[in-house]
């Protein structure tokens, strides 16, 4: 169980960085690649972590289970893929809506990020609270979740800065990491039926 919730954990860090360094992308042609744009991403991506993480500890204190688990990744799967199509019909009207590039990097982070990177914050939390079951553990678990998902999220960086952005096009990582987060899903889903 521990050796699953820690891979399911990487794999959430990994995917969060890599659709961070992807909004960039994503908002380039549009707003730029400016300071203020990467300020209103990384903004907005840190402010969703947060909310998730807080989310993600409150879920857990409810029955949590490997199944509930791989709702999360499955969820963030739900939210993440749709942005392949609607993505940019939604920067088009806030480019045209809001003329400051500031503001308008901001609202279209704010639309496209918030929802699929809540639900993905949830992740880390939550897999903590699968693995704990004393109080005197609870460090060593939780250090040793975050530096799994803190080396899934250095990875997603690299691999999307120096490898995918250049192989592939966005819809297609998006797609990538939607698979990811469907793998990761039923993976938890199936370990969850075969423990009942």
């Amino acid at each position: 169980m521990s050796a699953l919730v820690s891979s399911l954990a990487f794999v959430g860090g990994f995917v969060i960085m890599s659709f961070e360094l992807l909004g960039g992308r994503m908002l380039a042609p549009y707003f730029g690649g400016s300071i203020h744009v990467w300020g209103s991403i990384i903004t907005v991506f840190m402010a969703s972590l947060a909310l998730g993480y807080l989310a993600g500890g409150r879920w857990s204190l409810r029955s949590p289970s490997l199944a509930k688990f791989a709702g999360l990744f499955l969820g963030g799967a739900g939210l993440l893929y749709p942005l392949a199509y609607f993505s940019e019909a939604a920067m088009n009207w806030i480019f045209h809506a809001i003329e400051d590039p500031r503001y308008g990097s901001l609202a279209a982070s704010m639309l496209l990020f918030v929802p699929p990177t809540v639900l993905l914050g949830m992740i880390s939390p939550y897999a903590v609270r699968l693995l704990v079951r004393t109080t005197e553990e609870s460090g060593s678990i939780a250090g040793r979740l975050y530096f799994t998902s803190t080396a899934g999220s250095a990875l997603g960086t690299l691999g999307t800065s120096f490898y995918f952005v250049l192989w592939w096009e966005i819809n297609t990582i998006l797609a990538l990491l939607t698979a990811a987060l469907v793998l990761a899903g039923a993976t938890a889903l199936a370990v969850a039926r075969m423990r009942k």
